[in-house]
């Protein structure tokens, strides 16, 4: 019979060391989109699950390396955690109350870059692993890490590394990288993954720029070209225009509906925090809006370049423009497909100049609502959170959970110490100290239950 509660005094015992070495580790830089720091993080990301006694490697791959680990216990039964350890670029830095890469403790919270995404994830694993070493000195399961170092550039090479590795990384279920509470602070489980490819678009009318009174009227304009050629992806409807695009598009199961219906209305919540009028399509809320906001597929401009943007006038007519555009994806689109629709699109609409590169893509996947392990989450969250967590069929971001379900064959499921006001991704990225508790408490009590036959 696992004691729970001389599990969460150790927990709560070691939390000031746990804290301490998720400083250490968000102290080092791990900046994938900039290749700052990214091999001195994966050998301290090691030399943290060495010090449990895990068997651990780092495994080159195409980009970056990836931290393998692995550590035997009580049962047969096999818990994957997958982690990454790249963060995001912290820029804006001025608009940080203290330095990214210098962690900082105040109001409860810790802030730091890649403190909740990811770093914060994996120690909160390491402290559950903490806390049964030292109150029952073993494992209660078989436990593998797989923590990358792409998740933020799109892990490009995390599906060869899956199939190249199949019987290495062999389990019977995967925790995910995030979870966390919502803004009333009830934890939620997420089922799915949205999927996404992200191209760049690129239209060079000149070899350099030109006077635009020379040009104006004369010479075509890269800026304008790229506008229209963007304007001719989707129409005022917000219906994307490529040809085939919604062909593979599945719609929310009436299971689905009921989970979201439980969910509540972030219609005013969304209005407040971004300082918006209202919502496309006309919708108001509600359920309405969780719907469109999971299950419909976007096309989204991202970035905008061309010509002179700084301080005052300069007359020109650019040579250049590009623009950064990114796709949702829902079951069953897949990325490399809407590549070649959007260059049919472009072709078909007399675009033959704006050229389309492909920088990162992955497929939707979704864990079976019914799945066991699924429910195991959910249901061992009411120890710690009062209430169990709230099931979201599908998160409107993406990640790369489809090698998994698909390849590895494993239920995927969502557990962890984010909320809502976490700013991941933006300046002054932070945890609540308290949410990091619960969710080593929440991981000790999946990790217990799990090992059960």
């Amino acid at each position: 019979m696992v004691d729970f509660k001389a599990l969460d005094d150790t927990i709560q015992q070691n939390l000031q060391a746990s804290l301490g070495e998720l400083s250490r580790l968000c102290a080092q830089p791990s900046i994938a989109a900039q290749n700052i720091g990214m091999v001195e993080c994966a050998e301290l990301t090691a030399e943290l699950l060495l010090a449990r006694g895990f068997e651990v490697q780092i495994m080159p791959t195409k980009g970056f390396p990836v931290v393998y680990a692995e550590r035997k216990g009580r049962t047969d039964r096999t818990l994957i955690f997958y982690n990454h350890y790249d963060v995001q670029p912290p820029e804006p830095l001025e608009l940080w109350d203290s330095p990214p890469f210098e962690p900082a403790l105040r109001d409860g919270k810790m802030f730091a870059r890649g403190v909740s995404d990811d770093k914060g994830h994996i120690i909160c694993r390491l402290a559950a692993i903490d806390a049964f070493l030292q109150s029952e000195s073993d494992l209660p399961c078989n436990i593998k890490f797989l923590i990358e170092g792409e998740e933020e550039i799109g892990s490009l090479n995390l599906p060869e590394f899956i199939g190249d590795n199949l019987d290495l990384l062999a389990a019977d279920a995967c925790l995910w990288e995030f979870g966390g509470v919502d803004h009333e602070g009830t934890p939620g489980q997420v089922a799915g993954l949205r999927g996404i490819c992200y191209v760049e678009l690129t239209v060079r009318s000149a070899s350099l720029d030109a006077h635009s009174g020379l040009g104006g009227s004369i010479f075509p304009n890269a800026a304008w070209r790229l506008i229209w050629a963007l304007n001719s992806l989707k129409g005022p409807d917000e219906h994307i225009r490529l040809p085939g695009f919604y062909d593979r598009v599945l719609p929310p199961s009436k299971r689905d509906l009921e989970l979201m219906a439980q969910f509540p209305d972030m219609a005013e919540e969304y209005r407040r925090t971004y300082d918006l009028s209202g919502f496309l399509k006309g919708i108001k809320g509600g359920a309405e809006l969780l719907r469109e906001e999971i299950f419909s597929p976007t096309c989204t401009v991202c970035g905008l370049t061309s010509g002179y943007q700084g301080p005052g006038s300069k007359t020109i007519l650019p040579a250049l423009a590009s623009a950064k555009v990114d796709f949702r994806l829902v079951p069953d689109q897949d990325p490399e497909e809407v590549v070649l629709q959007l260059q049919n699109h472009l072709d078909n609409e007399g675009f033959h100049d704006v050229e389309v590169t492909y920088l990162a893509g992955e497929n939707p996947a979704r864990t079976d609502l019914d799945d066991p392990f699924l429910h195991l989450v959910v249901e061992t969250a009411e120890d710690v959170y009062g209430v169990p967590q709230r099931i979201l069929p599908m998160s409107p971001g993406s990640g790369p959970n489809h090698p998994f379900i698909h390849d590895l064959k494993v239920p995927v499921a969502t557990a962890g110490i984010s909320y809502p006001k976490a700013n991941i991704h933006a300046p002054n990225e932070n945890i609540v100290i308290d949410n990091f508790v619960s969710g080593v408490r929440h991981t000790v009590r999946i990790m217990a239950e799990f090992s059960k036959p």
